[in-house]
Formats: C-alpha cells, sequence, structure tokens
C-alpha cells in the first residue's frame, strides 16, 4: 500500500507522457486532493482511484482525458471525509470522454448535481455506478434511455424519486440493475419483462407499490431478483417459476398475501428464498422438497399454518431454516434429522406440539436453535441438543411444556446460551453443568426444579454474565461456597427461589448490575458486604422479603430500586437524592415514616415512577416538582399525608397515574390537573377534600384520557360534575382492535433516552405494576395489575346533591359506576342503558325516585347490580342480567314490586322487558362464570373482579393470577430492523 500525498508540480509521475493505464487503487493517499496533473495524460486509457482516501474536490482537467474508456473515482464507503464533484465537472466529463465505457463514482458527493447533467453519454457508455452520491430528481432526468450497450445500472443508496420510467425497457442490454435504497414509489413497470438479459434486479428499500408483473417471467437469465422493503402486494405470479436461473429471491418486509405457489419448486439452482415479514398464508407446498440446492429458507413472520412437510429432509445443502412467527403446527419430521449441513433451526412463536425428535441430534453442524413459544412436550428422556451437538452456540427451548428431568452434560466448549425458562422441568440442577464452560447465559426459571442449588468450587463457569433461576418455588435454598465466585457475573435473577440469605458468591461479583432477589425470605439487616455489591448496581429488586433495618440508598448508578413489602423502618434518607439516573422508586408496603424528603421533587429528570404507598409518612407533600420532569406515577396511597396538594404537580405534564388515596389531605377539589393531559388514573378516595367540584376554568379538552376516577369517602358537596363527564374521552370510545391485553405503566423504563437500553437490562412489562384497590357490594379488592381498559368511577360516600347527568350515557366503555352514599335526587337516567360495557352498577343510599328504566336490560355485561336504600316504585324489569340479580339488589325501595322481591305487582300485566335478538339464554340460569366471561367483548376485565366471592371457595388459579398480580409468561420479539444496506 502507497502512503502519503501526490503533489501536482513535484510526482515524477505526471511525466510520463505515454502511460495508458494508471491503477492506483487501494491506498493511503492521506485525504489528500486529487492533483490536477492526472489531466496530462493524454494518452491514458484506464484510471483508477478509488478507495484510496482522497478527499476535496474532483480537478476539472481530469475532464482533458480524451482517450480514457474506463474512469474509477469511487470513494470509501465509511464517514470520514471524501471527494466531491460539482455541476460543471460533471458536464465537462460526460461532454468531453465521448469514449468513455466504465464510469464509477460511487460514495463520491454529488449533492449538488443536477441528474440533467449527465444528459449526451458516449453511445459506448457499458458501465455507469453512482451509489451513494446524495443524487436527487426522477430517474426520467436521467437521459441513458438510448444507451444501447448499457450493461450495468447502479444508482442505489440516492434520494431518487418518483416513479421508474416505462423508457428503461429500452436499455435492451442491460445486465445488472441497482435502484435500492432510494424513495422511489409506483409499481414496477410491465415492460420490465422486455429486459431479456438482465440477470440481477435490486429494488430494495423504496416506496414500490402494487403486484409483481407477471411479464417478469420473461427475464430467463434472471439469477438475482430483490424486491424487500417496500408496499408490494397482492400474491407471488405462478409464473415466475419460469426463472430457472434464479439463485437469490428475495420479497421480505412487503405486504404480500396468498399461497407460496407451487411453480417456485421449479427453481432448481435456488440457494436463498426470504418471504419473511409478509401477510403469506396456506402451507409449505410439498414440492420445496424439489429445491435440492436451496441453502436458506426465510418464512418467519407471516401467517403460514399447517405442518412442516418430510419433503423437506431432501434439501441435504440447506443452512438455515427459520419458520418462526407463524401458525405452523404439528410435531417436527424425524426425517429433518438428515440435514446434516444445517446450522440454524428457528421454530419460535408457532404452534408445534409432540416430543422434539432425538434425530435431530444427527445434525453436528447446528449452531443456533429456537423452539421457544410452541407447545413441545419433551424429548423422550434427555434433551439431547445438549449432549451431543458440540458446535452448539445458543439453545432456545423456553415457554414450551418440555416435561423431563435436567440431564447430564457432557463437557461442552461452544455453547453459550442456554435457555429453558418457562417449562416443567423437574429434579435438581446437576453439577454436570459446569461441563458447559464457555456458558455465558443459563435461564431456568419458572420451572418445578427443586433441592438445594450449590455453588461450590467444583462449579466451572467462569464465562457466565447471566443466570436466571427465578420462580422455581421447589427449591430449597441455595449453598454458596464463600470462595467460589462468578468473576464476570452482570445479571442475577433468583425471584421465587425460597432463600433465606443473600448468596455468598455475590461478595466478589464486581460486574453485577442487574439483581433480583425478590419474593423470598430473606430476614434481617441487609448485610455490610451486601451494601458494597449494590453500589456497582443498575437494577435492584428486593421486594417481598422480610428485610429490617433502615432503607438502603440507591447509588448515583442505580435505575430501578424496588424495596417494596419488607419490614424496613426509619425515614427516607435525604442522601436518596443523589440518585440522579434512577428511573423507578418504589418503597412501598413498610413501616417507613417521617416525612417526604423536600427534594424528592427536584433530584433527578429521569425517574417516571415514584411509589411510596402504604408506609407512615405523614406531614405535607412536597411543594417542589420542577418543569420537564419524567414521572409518570405518583402513588401515596395509605399514608398520614396532610394539608393542600402540592401546585406543582401541574408540572409533572407526563403524569398518567396519581394515587393520593388513605391520606389526611384536606383540600377543595384540584381543578388545576385539568392541565395534566396524559391522566388516566387519579384518585383522591379516603381523604378530607370538600366544597363543590365547580366547573374547569380552562378552555378546550381537559381529562380526556381518565379512565379511572376514583373520589370517594371524602366531604364534595354540590352537584355531580357533568363537565368532566362530558370530556371524558377516554370513557366514550373502545379500542375492539386490542389484541393483546395492555397495561398501565407496562412502559415504564422503555421511554426515550432510557438508561434500560444503553445497560442492556431486560425490561419486562410486570417490572412496575400500577395497582388500584375496587369495591364491590362493600368488598375491597385490590388488582396488582392495571388494564388500560379497566374504567371506573366512584364518587361514593360523598354529600353530592342533584341528579344524576344525561352525560354519565355518554361514557360507553365504563365498567365500574359507583355513586352511592350520596344524597342525589330524581330519576335514574334512561341513558345509563348505553353504558354497553357496564358491568357493576351502584346507586345505592341515596334518595332517587321514579321506577328503574327498561333500558338497564340491555346492559348484557352488568354482573353486579344495587339500586337498596332508595325511593324507586313501580316494576322491576326483567330478562337477561336482571334474572341474575337477588332481592338485596332492591332492598329498602318500598315502592317496587315484582321477581326477585315477595311483593307482588297489582296489575295483572306482566313487567315490561326489553329484549336483544339473539338466542342466548345463559342469563336465565342465574349469576355465573358465564355471566363473568361475557366481559371478553372489548377487553375481560371488572366480570373477573365480581366474581371474587365465587372463586374465594374454588380459586380457579387463571384468574387469581390476574387479580393477585402473579406474573404471566413473558413474550419477547425479535426487533423487526430494516436491514442494512447491501455492499458489494
Amino acid at each position: 500500500m502507497l502512503n502519503g500525498t501526490i503533489p501536482s508540480n513535484a510526482s515524477t509521475l505526471f511525466l510520463l507522457p505515454h502511460l495508458q493505464h494508471l491503477n492506483l487503487a487501494f491506498n493511503d493517499f492521506n485525504y489528500s486532493q486529487i492533483s490536477s496533473g492526472f489531466g496530462r495524460f493524454a494518452k491514458l486509457r484506464y484510471l483508477n482511484l478509488s478507495r484510496s482516501n482522497f478527499d476535496g474536490e474532483v480537478p476539472l482537467e481530469l475532464s482533458h482525458l480524451s482517450q480514457l474508456a474506463s474512469l474509477d473515482l469511487s470513494s470509501n464507503d465509511d464517514d470520514l471525509p471524501s471527494i466531491f464533484v460539482e455541476t460543471s465537472v460533471v458536464k465537462r466529463l460526460v461532454q468531453n470522454l465521448t469514449k468513455l465505457r466504465e464510469l464509477h463514482l460511487d460514495h463520491v458527493d454529488m449533492s449538488s448535481v443536477s441528474l440533467t447533467s449527465f444528459m449526451n453519454f458516449s453511445s459506448s457508455l457499458a458501465s455507469l455506478s453512482l451509489e451513494d452520491c446524495e443524487l436527487r430528481g426522477s430517474p426520467a432526468d436521467l437521459d441513458i434511455f438510448g444507451l444501447q450497450n448499457l450493461h450495468e445500472l447502479n444508482l442505489g443508496g440516492n434520494s431518487l424519486s418518483g416513479e421508474i420510467p416505462s423508457s428503461f425497457s429500452n436499455i435492451k442490454a442491460l445486465s445488472y440493475l441497482d435502484l435500492g435504497w432510494n424513495n422511489l414509489n409506483g409499481p414496477i413497470p410491465t415492460l420490465f419483462g422486455n429486459l431479456t438479459k438482465v440477470t440481477k434486479i435490486f429494488l430494495y428499500n423504496n416506496d414500490f407499490t402494487g403486484q409483481i408483473p407477471s411479464s417478469l417471467s420473461n427475464l430467463k437469465d434472471l439469477n438475482v431478483i430483490d424486491l424487500s422493503n417496500n408496499k408490494f402486494e397482492g400474491s407471488i405470479p405462478v409464473s415466475l417459476g419460469n426463472l430457472t436461473k434464479v439463485t437469490d429471491f428475495m420479497l421480505q418486509y412487503n405486504n404480500f398475501t396468498g399461497h407460496i405457489p407451487s411453480s417456485l419448486s421449479h427453481l432448481k439452482v435456488l440457494n436463498l428464498i426470504d418471504l419473511s415479514y409478509n401477510k403469506f398464508e396456506g402451507s409449505i407446498p410439498v414440492s420445496f422438497g424439489n429445491l435440492t440446492k436451496v441453502t436458506d429458507i426465510m418464512l418467519q413472520y407471516n401467517n403460514f399454518t399447517g405442518q412442516i412437510p418430510s419433503s423437506l429432509s431432501n434439501l441435504k445443502y440447506l443452512n438455515v431454516i427459520d419458520l418462526s412467527y407463524n401458525k405452523f403446527e404439528g410435531s417436527i419430521p424425524v426425517s429433518l434429522g438428515k440435514l446434516t449441513k444445517v446450522t440454524e433451526i428457528m421454530l419460535q412463536y408457532n404452534n408445534f406440539t409432540g416430543h422434539i425428535p432425538s434425530s435431530l441430534s444427527n445434525l453436528k453442524d447446528l449452531t443456533f436453535i429456537d423452539f421457544s413459544h410452541n407447545n413441545f412436550v419433551g424429548f423422550g428422556g434427555k434433551i439431547p441438543f445438549l449432549t451431543n451437538l458440540t458446535k452448539l452456540t445458543a439453545v432456545d427451548l423456553s415457554y414450551n411444556q418440555l416435561t423431563s428431568q435436567m440431564c447430564e452434560f457432557q463437557r461442552n466448549n461452544s455453547l453459550q446460551t442456554l435457555r429453558l425458562e418457562n417449562n416443567r422441568l423437574y429434579g435438581s440442577i446437576l453439577n454436570s453443568i459446569s461441563n458447559l464452560v464457555n456458558l455465558r447465559e443459563l435461564h431456568l426459571s419458572s420451572n418445578d426444579l427443586s433441592g438445594i442449588v450449590e455453588f461450590d468450587k467444583s462449579t466451572n463457569l467462569k464465562e457466565l454474565h447471566t443466570l436466571d433461576l427465578s420462580n422455581n418455588s421447589l427449591f430449597l435454598g441455595i449453598k454458596s461456597n464463600s470462595n467460589h465466585t462468578f468473576p464476570h457475573l452482570r445479571k442475577l435473577n433468583m425471584s421465587s427461589c425460597n432463600i433465606i440469605e443473600f448468596p455468598n458468591f455475590l461478595k466478589s461479583s464486581k460486574y453485577l448490575d442487574y439483581l433480583d432477589l425478590s419474593n423470598n425470605r430473606i430476614p434481617n439487616q441487609i448485610p455490610e458486604w451486601m451494601l458494597e455489591v449494590v453500589e456497582n448496581l443498575h437494577f435492584l429488586d428486593l421486594h417481598a422479603n422480610l428485610l429490617q433495618g433502615n432503607l438502603p440508598v440507591p447509588p448515583s448508578t442505580m435505575i430501578a430500586f424496588f424495596m417494596s413489602n419488607n419490614r424496613l423502618t426509619g425515614e427516607i434518607p435525604s442522601m436518596i437524592c443523589n440518585a440522579s439516573n434512577l428511573e423507578i422508586l418504589d418503597i412501598s408496603n413498610n413501616n417507613l415514616s417521617g416525612k417526604i424528603p423536600q427534594c424528592l421533587g427536584n433530584f433527578g429528570h429521569r425517574l417516571s415512577v415514584m411509589d411510596l404507598r402504604t408506609n407512615n409518612f405523614h406531614g405535607p407533600i412536597p411543594d417542589t416538582f420542577e418543569k420537564d420532569n419524567s414521572l409518570a406515577t405518583i402513588a401515596f396511597n395509605g399514608n398520614h399525608l396532610e394539608g393542600k396538594l402540592p401546585k406543582s404537580f401541574v408540572n409533572c405534564t407526563n403524569l398518567e397515574a396519581l394515587d393520593l388515596g388513605n391520606n389526611k389531605i384536606n383540600d377543595s377539589f384540584p381543578y388545576w390537573l385539568e392541565a395534566l393531559s396524559e391522566l388516566r388514573l387519579l384518585v383522591l378516595s379516603n381523604n378530607r377534600f370538600h366544597g363543590p367540584i365547580r366547573n374547569h376554568k380552562n378552555k378546550g379538552v381537559f381529562f380526556s384520557k381518565l379512565q379511572i376516577l376514583d373520589l370517594s369517602h371524602n366531604e364534595f358537596t354540590g352537584l355531580l360534575p357533568r363537565i368532566y363527564f362530558e370530556n371524558l374521552e377516554a370513557l366514550m370510545i373502545c379500542n375492539e382492535n386490542a389484541q393483546d391485553p395492555q397495561y398501565l405503566a407496562q412502559d415504564y423504563g422503555k421511554r426515550h433516552g432510557s438508561e434500560y437500553d444503553k445497560h442492556k437490562i431486560e425490561n419486562p412489562t410486570s417490572l412496575y405494576q400500577n395497582s388500584i384497590e375496587v369495591t364491590v357490594k362493600g368488598l375491597k379488592i385490590k388488582l396488582l395489575r392495571v388494564l388500560t381498559i379497566f374504567t371506573t368511577i366512584d364518587l361514593s360516600s360523598n354529600q353530592f346533591q342533584g341528579v344524576i347527568p344525561d352525560a354519565l350515557g355518554r361514557l360507553k366503555v365504563l365498567r365500574l359506576l359507583n355513586l352511592s352514599h350520596n344524597s342525589l335526587t330524581g330519576h335514574i337516567p334512561s341513558t345509563l342503558g348505553n353504558l354497553l360495557k357496564l358491568e357493576a352498577l351502584d346507586l345505592s343510599s341515596n334518595k332517587l325516585t321514579g321506577e328503574i328504566p327498561m333500558q338497564l336490560t340491555l346492559l348484557t355485561f352488568l354482573a353486579m347490580l344495587n339500586l337498596s336504600q332508595n325511593y324507586l316504585i313501580g316494576h322491576i324489569p326483567q330478562g337477561k342480567q336482571f334474572n341474575t340479580f337477588g332481592n338485596e339488589s332492591y332492598d329498602g325501595n318500598l315502592g317496587l314490586c315484582g321477581s326477585p322481591l315477595s311483593i307482588k305487582c297489582s296489575t295483572n300485566e306482566p313487567p315490561p322487558t326489553i329484549f336483544l335478538e339473539d338466542n342466548d339464554s345463559m342469563f336465565a340460569e342465574g349469576f355465573g362464570w358465564k355471566t363473568v366471561l361475557i366481559g371478553y367483548g372489548c377487553g375481560f376485565v371488572f366480570g373477573l373482579v365480581v366474581g371474587y366471592v365465587v372463586f374465594k371457595a374454588r380459586k380457579p388459579q387463571w384468574i387469581i393470577r390476574l387479580i393477585e398480580g402473579e406474573r404471566e409468561g413473558r413474550v419477547t420479539g425479535r426487533i423487526n430492523q430494516r436491514p442494512k444496506r447491501r455492499r458489494s
């Protein structure tokens, strides 16, 4: 490699007037400018200065090389300084170099060059490459369509826009076309079928739409077609099976639909087929077994169904097969054990069942296997991949139903990741796991493992950086030698492992940044040596233990700090405010006391969650919340706080949940909270709030996202706040398209700029859980996770007067409404019949008059009704849910008659009813689990709560997990990213 610079005047290089061929490519000229002296070579035919670290402007003198047939000034493909060219130079090059056959200017800055500057190219031009030149404009402006000798055209990686002109089809000699990574749109011209000599077409990473024209089947010499990362739709034309020379077929990241045509099995020389990230459906054609040259099959992220055809065992050269994120089912064919060249198999997130065949242990070259999130049941006794396949680097069999004992592990130098969590593995963890000498990640959580886990000098896992044994409640404890260490350990999760002390091996874990020992039985104070370990952590979860003593001070590096549900005492140390990186602070459910430190409102702009619930704090809430903070949850429920609400709460513009219930706060209604546009949960219950809730003072929309409002057990007076009911937009629109349950706070710690990504801390949705206490029939029930579709208004036990506003009937997705124990008068508004999602209605202990509206029988989700202790009269409506309510729903209304009361109505006419036109008679059988389950329409929420009395006796576990907040299996998906641009 040559180094240095080439001076224009001093170099002897330019004293060679007869030089015809000059190649200085791949050298290092120290980012010097291209010398104008190159223009002296009057007879030069070939000049290559590519990738030699030149910088600056392309000299005009190069246009003097009139004999030049090949010019390559391509720059390096990096972010370092590069050469650029002006419009005037481009025009002179095009006009003067009339014998030019090859022009390659890849990565040369042409941001100021118009495409029209390339007009009048030499008709002899055969190869034009302008990749990554920052060119703009439409391809139609590039006057190259009369170049009958052009066989290579590369315009990839620019900012070209508009449609591909059909005149491209005039370039009959074209064999290579790259328009990838631009902003082109529209369909592929049908006339592309005339480019019969083309062998490679790259149109990836654009905005093309429409279908693949069947005329492409005319391209008999085509080897590579890449249409990935566009917006194509429709099905694959059957006629593409005629492209028998294709080796690479790439359609990933589009909107294609339909089945894979069996005609693709005619592509006998196919090496790669990538149909991933589309909407294909149907099964894999059995004829795919004829693609005997294929090495990579990528079908992930589609809607494929059916079984894996056993014919795939014919694919002797197959290296990689990815069928993940589909709806495949059935078992893995035993014959796949014949694919002896396979290195990677991905089947995760499907519906596969049965045993994992032992024949897969024949795949000696296998390095990566992911069968997670299926329904596999076992291996026939052992885990063969771990004993026979010595090249494996990663195995993920998590989230299945594997029922097996842990096997003996043979010595393996390659395995780095082993994931077996969320299965039914049982027995003890064997010492032979130490034979996996290069293991870096070991995940065995949520199984039925038992016995004492021993770590001693024989546990030779020196490379281990992640160990997760959590949720194995049959463990009898952890036994670790005081001298044993995991020198590279970064993450340890031993939540719910029945341990009673801090593991000794942590003493020298200087790289540890994630520690979860929650839900154990660790007693007493945190030992001094453990406080030293804490100093290096970013994540610490010790909640739900038996810890005593003072609250430890989190270090400045801490991001998430969970110490809830212990027996900690004393005050919050003021030093806690030095933890400026903290995003989640949860010290709830302890015996902490004293005043809340003034600095908590302003000690960091990263804090998302401040949870101090259920302690013994007293005094006023600090009025120190600064602007531009990130607080999304403030939870001070269950303390002895007093005084007025701090007006600085209005600075918490990201606030979603404000829970101040069960304190001694004495204030009027904080109408100024209307400014918090993100607020979704507001709980002020069981305080000393008083006075009327007056009309708002701000214009525009307010409380539009509020879905949980609890002002119960206060001293509010006056009329119900109609103006607020008219603005609760979150209670008016049901998101029927929601696929998976979403919870409040599940994205805390994932916000933009979060430290979680920087430190690669895994962040499950249950990392922090907003909880709420609801009252049904006098029973207080705590929901430890709050679904985003859970909606409630509780204004009970106040001194409200006047009528119930008709505006409540607009809140169509309200699930619980409690206005009991007030002094409300007038009739029950018939508009409440519009609340079709309502599951509980309590209007008891008021002064309501008139009849029960017949429209309430339309509430087919209604599982609890309490109208007792009012002055209602007339017939009790019959039909649907009203057939399930007992006497207690109507007690104290002396003017009511009809079933279920023993008082008969005086008239011989039956009570009026309103029936929906369907054949569903489940409610005629009385309140039961069917009544509860009917709540699954928009999201199955409060129907579960009203079943509380029933499951106190029977305790169906799937419901207890929701109510009591037991962690569900976490689903993590591969991040969908557009692939980087291919370089050649």
